[in-house]
């Protein structure tokens, strides 16, 4: 079967406003299932999360952080065939590592919330890329006036880089602009997105499958006027991976400098998103790179006071979406 990326799909009918991709079919086709047994339900599909990096801003390696990890944003989401990975900050280096260790063709979608270093650190160091046999559909929104495509080619550039992504990149890339609000489809998930509250932009996801769905939110900093529409967003989210990185006193400023302005949340902002939305499960996320272990579990204890289901988020740590 083709690897090559279908052509973008129009709404059916003008009650559908927002616009719709569709990805490269799969490489790995399974069999088709056979009929369900009359009365009972047909399975559904396979649906995962797995954590490469949970830290925020700076790469905290450590003994410090290694029960949590120290690896800037990139978390895989399975459904189905279909492998989606959202960010490509540091963690994406063991990401790829483990997919070339399965010594097969690999072939997935890109989803990127914004383009600030700790959330594309690990492109250059992403190894599947650099292989023919592969093949990566990027999405992203266009900042500055610069489309996706050029945003990531001038992240590898002189006198940056020693090497441009198109000297060294050997997999099959395609890219996608997205904008806030559209909507893209890839195999049986639904992805969806909206802008966050943090310098620059940053779209946050929603992801779809047979009644189920996890949102990733990274990067946004509570206000007023966004967090009704995250609210919506939102609602009634089976995971809801959220950006906790300060307490409420640290953004304060009554402990060390106000954080006010920096784009991140609180964990009080965080179990509030969740209590609004109706989230069933709270994920802490993006870690403050100067939060040790001991330090990451005294805040769980405190969220979890609020949210008993609460979870910070693990390098490694996979979560099944039932």
């Amino acid at each position: 079967m083709s690897s090559s990326p279908r052509k973008t799909r129009k709404p059916k009918s003008a009650d559908k406003p927002l616009r719709q991709f569709r990805a490269r079919e799969s490489l790995r086709r399974s069999q088709t299932a056979a009929p369900a047994a009359k009365g009972t339900k047909p399975a559904k599909t396979p649906f995962h999360v797995r954590f490469w990096g949970v830290r925020g801003s700076i790469p905290s390696p450590g003994p410090h952080t290694r029960r949590y990890g120290g690896n800037t944003p990139c978390v895989e989401m399975g459904v189905g065939d279909e492998l989606l990975i959202f960010d490509l900050g540091t963690g994406a280096r063991p990401l790829g590592e483990h997919l070339v260790a399965q010594a097969k063709a690999v072939q997935a979608s890109i989803f990127l919330s914004h383009y600030h270093y700790d959330h594309l650190q690990g492109l250059p160091f992403f190894t599947p890329i650099f292989m023919p046999q592969n093949a990566f559909t990027f999405y992203g929104s266009p900042r500055n006036g610069q489309c996706l495509k050029e945003i990531l080619s001038g992240q590898m550039t002189q006198p940056y880089f020693p090497v441009t992504a198109e000297g060294v990149f050997r997999a099959q890339l395609d890219y996608h602009d997205v904008h806030a609000g559209e909507r893209v489809t890839v195999g049986s998930a639904s992805i969806s997105t909206l802008e966050l509250n943090h310098p620059g932009g940053n779209l946050g996801y929603r992801v779809e499958c047979d009644g189920r769905s996890v949102v990733y939110a990274t990067d946004i900093e509570q206000s007023e006027e966004g967090d009704a529409r995250f609210f919506a967003f939102a609602k009634g989210a089976d995971l809801l991976i959220y950006d906790s990185m300060y307490t409420e006193d640290e953004y304060c400023g009554r402990h060390g400098p106000a954080r006010t302005g920096w784009g991140h949340s609180t964990w009080q902002a965080a179990v509030r998103a969740a209590n609004e939305s109706q989230a069933k499960t709270l994920v802490l996320f993006h870690h403050d790179p100067a939060r040790d272990d001991a330090g990451m579990t005294r805040l769980l204890r405190q969220v979890r006071k609020h949210r008993p289901e609460a979870i910070a988020a693990r390098e490694h740590m996979t979560l099944h979406v039932k």
